[in-house]
């Protein structure tokens, strides 16, 4: 990885920096579209932020939609079709590949992205992995945390197979012993707690953080970014509305989140799912752009290909 081709990708933090708390700039609305993975690591600000009307008090009006991998949020703003993104870990890889400006920042996924064994099928430890099947959704966040856990645990990615597909089919996969462990993210953890109670969490996220972290956010087009600097602006004030609303009262956002966009789970799942990642008050945010930590988080990833080579 080139690391000046990641910092100009990243750049754009000094607008996220300033414009925490800077007053409102845009007035008029301005209408831009936005994908987004429906997760709560990525959509939680988003959706209280809409619901409280954070955004509209700054000018902004998303058109919305909803992808499930970062790889098809990423491909669909390349074809034109968003004027920004929010996606998962996979945005490092990205930036790293010069698909955008990153521009803000959701959280660290500290527990969202996890690594789940069977001992019936023989893997209990990282060592156990060696010649066996992992699934997971490649070039997603998951995929991300699996190469920094099998690195960091002296298993190089070669010694493994891994078995693409959905993450919904690789969970199916790991509960009906096809293979003998899935790299997932939250809340898929919660099947395989329930559906195949003795499977072991070998590893999540957070045993990374600090030294590193798989972080979230933002990106927008090159020719956006350029030209809508003010815009942006009113979505990070927006955001950050939302999100230290959420720090501040984490049960109602959770009932609220769950009562308006997340039917189908239960106020303890997303309340989990909150807790599972490492959220900030803007004021720290703030610091963490300034002093080059976010920069530093971004830069410690290794760029990841399918096996027909495809970003």
């Amino acid at each position: 990885m080139d690391r000046r081709q990641l910092l100009t990708g990243a750049v754009g933090f000094a607008v996220g920096a300033a414009a925490i708390t800077a007053p409102a700039i845009v007035q008029a609305k301005t209408r831009l579209r936005l994908g987004h993975l429906h997760v709560v690591a990525v959509d939680g600000q988003i959706l209280t932020g809409l619901d409280r009307g954070s955004f509209e008090r700054h000018g902004i009006d998303f058109e919305r939609t909803e992808f499930n991998t970062g790889p098809e949020v990423f491909e669909a703003m390349a074809a034109g079709q968003l004027d920004l993104l929010s996606a998962g870990g996979v945005i490092s890889n990205y930036l790293a590949l010069g698909a955008g400006r990153a521009f803000l920042i959701n959280d660290i996924e500290v527990a969202t992205a996890q690594l789940s064994v069977r001992p019936d099928l023989g893997v209990r430890t990282f060592a156990d992995l060696r010649g066996k099947r992992i699934a997971t959704t490649t070039r997603t966040t998951a995929h991300v945390f699996l190469d920094r856990a099998l690195r960091a645990n002296n298993v190089d990615i070669s010694e493994v197979e891994i078995r693409n597909s959905s993450m919904l089919a690789a969970v199916a996969s790991f509960i009906s012993g096809e293979v003998p462990a899935v790299a997932l993210w939250v809340p898929f953890n919660i099947t395989v707690r329930e559906m195949l109670p003795g499977a072991i969490k070998l590893v999540d996220a957070s045993a990374f953080y600090p030294q590193s972290a798989v972080v979230g956010g933002w990106v927008a087009r090159h020719d956006y970014y350029d030209n809508n600097r003010e815009v942006l602006g009113g979505i990070i004030r927006g955001w950050a509305e939302a999100n230290d609303f959420i720090l501040r009262n984490s049960s109602a956002a959770a009932d609220a989140l769950q009562r308006n966009h997340y039917r189908q789970a239960s106020v303890a799942d997303i309340s989990e799912a909150l807790k599972a990642q490492k959220m900030f008050s803007s004021r720290e945010w703030k610091r963490l752009y300034s002093d080059g930590t976010v920069v530093k988080w971004l830069q410690q990833v290794r760029l990841l290909h399918d096996r027909r080579g495809r970003r």
